[in-house]
């Protein structure tokens, strides 16, 4: 069978899986039961979930997280969420691919903003009084990092590759975080972090698209899902304070969980149409 052939044969378990889970309505399958997908979750802050509340560990994994949404609603066996908080893909390499294996059959991926100094960024972003020059040069400084995490992300995505063969690995992207509210006094900044977040997932997906055709990866692109609900707007998906600030709420990590899913099916149905 051809390494398409193989693709689709295991998107098409998948499919077949969370289609008994919707008809039958039925709950998680246990970990080995036939029709489920074995699934590990890699990354950062956002991977592990943090800002979901109900911590399990110091990486700040959390149950409301995506890694378990995805699989308490849709069939897919979590074998383990090994994301913590502040990773960036030197450490993901380091602590977290030891978790892949042959049997490993889908990977979702959310790093990158820790190699840019990102809390750092909106410390200096953030000051009272504001302070749009001094963020903007730490914009600058992290944006200055952007060849070194480019080469970074393809090194990490041929590793997890050889590491779990078999696996879909599903890299996602970063919300905007603030909703430009009309008469804001700090929209100029907000828009600078919303800039720089826009080129960051543009560095994560190029690093996707630059994978050779034999690695099953793709890029999810969340802005839309958070689209009118970032810090300021009337329903944030974003916590804005404390020490989650910046991280998706339980709501924002639903909004991952939707997009990942929506991206995996979408990849199903045009393999299927290619292979038919």
């Amino acid at each position: 069978m051809t390494a398409r052939g193989r693709f689709v044969a295991r998107l098409m378990t998948m499919l077949m899986a969370l289609a008994a889970f919707v008809t039958l309505g039925a709950g998680p399958a246990a970990a080995g039961n036939s029709g489920t997908v074995q699934y590990v979750a890699l990354g950062d802050s956002y991977a592990a979930g943090q800002g979901g509340g109900e911590y399990l560990n110091d990486c700040l994994e959390s149950p409301n997280g995506y890694p378990y949404l995805l699989d308490s609603k849709m069939r897919i066996d979590l074998r383990a969420n090994a994301a913590c908080t502040g990773a960036s893909t030197s450490e993901v390499i380091s602590t977290q691919l030891s978790k892949l294996n042959k049997d490993t059959e889908l990977v979702t991926l959310t790093v990158g903003a820790a190699d840019l100094d990102l809390s750092g960024v909106l410390a200096a972003c953030t000051v009272v009084p504001p302070d749009p020059v001094g963020c903007q040069n730490a914009i600058n400084i992290a944006l200055g990092q952007l060849a070194v995490l480019g080469g970074s992300l393809s090194e990490l995505y041929t590793l997890v590759d050889n590491a779990a063969p078999n696996a879909l690995i599903v890299v996602t992207g970063y919300p905007y975080l603030f909703e430009i509210v009309p008469g804001d006094p700090t929209a100029a900044i907000k828009d600078q972090i919303n800039d720089a977040i826009t080129i960051l997932n543009g560095t994560i997906q190029r690093a996707v698209e630059a994978q050779p055709d034999g690695v099953k990866i793709l890029y999810v692109d969340v802005t839309a899902e958070f689209a009118g609900h970032g810090i300021g707007s009337e329903e944030p998906f974003i916590n804005s304070d404390g020490d989650d600030a910046y991280h998706p709420n339980a709501a924002g990590y639903r909004a991952y969980a939707k997009a990942i899913f929506a991206a995996i099916r979408s990849a199903w149905l045009d393999d299927n149409k290619q292979a038919a």
